[in-house]
This record gives structure tokens, C-alpha cells and sequence, in this order.
């Protein structure tokens, strides 16, 4: 309590009017929210890239069908054995549909071709949900801070015109309003245009793996099962 009773920065928020307080409530709410959607989601895309390096570096040595249900079930309960499972579930109806029957010239084969693409898209969008209030609050919180801004100097000039002065004492008070929310919104929206870009660059490494893994999904179905 002693810092913040002789901070002047605080000083400035206690004196500050009601608007530029829920400005700056509004601000702290994306700042916290950024945080927290960047902190859960980064620790999660990082492993999710070991869970799919290792999972292609095992696929390199499956020889039969067995082996290659036996990874999906050894990655069961991370995106890679999710991804596997989900499509070889697939791969099983369709051959029970088509009476084993699974050439490359088959419908069936376009069918599973798409639901690797679906499973891929899918996954990706997972990925991508709430990383767009990052860059919401990117563009947001300068606005917030610039309707800070302005309404702060409203107040300025309507002391001015009660008191007939300009001087400091007059003009400081809306003055300080406006810079503290012009402040509060760039404090936000740096860091939220740095977590967006950074979450992005690592969904796109996933988004990567993830195109490489239904690739050698398709070509590990094509040796093991096709006739």
C-alpha cells in the first residue's frame, strides 16, 4: 500500500473520472485475458510439436497394418494418436463398406483422402480458437486508448471554458486522463500484436507436421492396404 499511496501513476488513475476508469478496467481485462490465452496456448502448440515430431519419426519404421494401430494406440490421448485413430476408424468403415475392396481409383480412397484433409482442417481451427483476441485486442486497445485520449481533453477544455484559464492547474488534471488511457492502450496492444504473431508462427509449424502427417498416413495406406 505505501507504493501505490506514493506512486504518482496511480495518483493519476485514483483521480482520474469515471469513463477513463472503466477505459482503463477494460484494459486491464484484455491484458489479463491476452495473457492467460498466450500463456495456456503456447505451453500447448510446443508440446503438441514434440507429440507429432515423434509420432512422424515412428511412422518411419511401421512395416504393417499392426504396427501402425499399435502407434495409434501408443499415441492415444495426444493430437497425433487422435489424428490416427480418428482415420483409421474411417479407413475401417470404408473397406467394410467396400468389401476390401481399395484401389486408388476407388471412391472409397477419394473419401479417405478428404477426411485426412478434414481431420487436418479441423485440428488446425482448434488451434487457431481464442488466438484471435489477441489480435482483436491489438487493434482494439489503441482505439480505447485514443477514446481515453479524447475524452480526457473534452474535460481539459470544458475546465477551461468554467474557469476561464489555461493554466496548468486547469488543463493538467484532463490531461493526465488522456495520457494514462493512451498509455494503458499501447501497454496492451504491444504485447498482444508480440503473442499473436508468436502463437501464430508455432500453429503454423503444427499446421505443417500435421499436413506432413496425413501425407504419410496416406502413403503408409497405400503400401499396407491397398491391392
Amino acid at each position: 500500500m505505501t507504493f501505490f499511496a506514493g506512486n504518482s501513476l496511480w495518483y493519476l488513475i485514483v483521480q482520474s473520472d469515471a469513463m477513463s476508469k472503466g477505459v482503463l478496467l477494460i484494459l486491464l481485462g484484455l491484458s489479463i485475458a491476452c495473457w492467460a490465452v498466450f500463456i495456456a496456448k503456447i505451453f500447448l502448440v510446443i508440446a503438441k510439436k514434440r507429440q507429432l515430431a515423434a509420432c512422424l519419426k515412428e511412422m518411419q519404421h511401421v512395416t504393417s497394418v499392426e504396427q501402425f494401430v499399435a502407434l495409434a494406440a501408443a499415441n492415444k490421448g495426444n493430437v497425433a494418436g487422435y489424428f490416427l485413430s480418428k482415420n483409421l476408424t474411417y479407413l475401417k468403415s470404408l473397406l467394410a463398406k467396400s468389401n476390401g475392396v481399395f484401389t486408388q481409383d476407388s471412391a472409397a480412397w477419394d473419401q479417405f483422402q478428404n477426411n485426412l484433409d478434414q481431420t487436418v482442417d479441423n485440428l488446425i481451427v482448434q488451434e487457431e480458437s481464442y488466438v484471435t483476441l489477441l489480435s482483436t485486442s491489438a487493434g482494439v486497445s489503441p482505439l480505447l486508448g485514443l477514446f481515453g485520449t479524447v475524452w480526457g481533453l473534452v474535460h481539459s477544455f470544458i475546465r477551461i471554458s468554467e474557469k476561464q484559464s489555461a493554466d496548468l492547474a486547469t488543463v493538467a488534471p484532463g490531461l493526465s486522463e488522456a495520457l494514462i488511457t493512451t498509455l494503458a492502450g499501447l501497454m496492451v496492444a504491444i504485447p498482444a500484436m508480440v503473442m499473436y504473431n508468436v502463437l501464430m508462427v508455432q500453429i503454423k509449424k503444427v499446421e505443417y507436421q500435421l499436413v506432413e502427417l496425413s501425407d504419410t498416413t496416406g502413403s503408409l495406406v497405400q503400401q499396407l492396404v491397398m491391392k
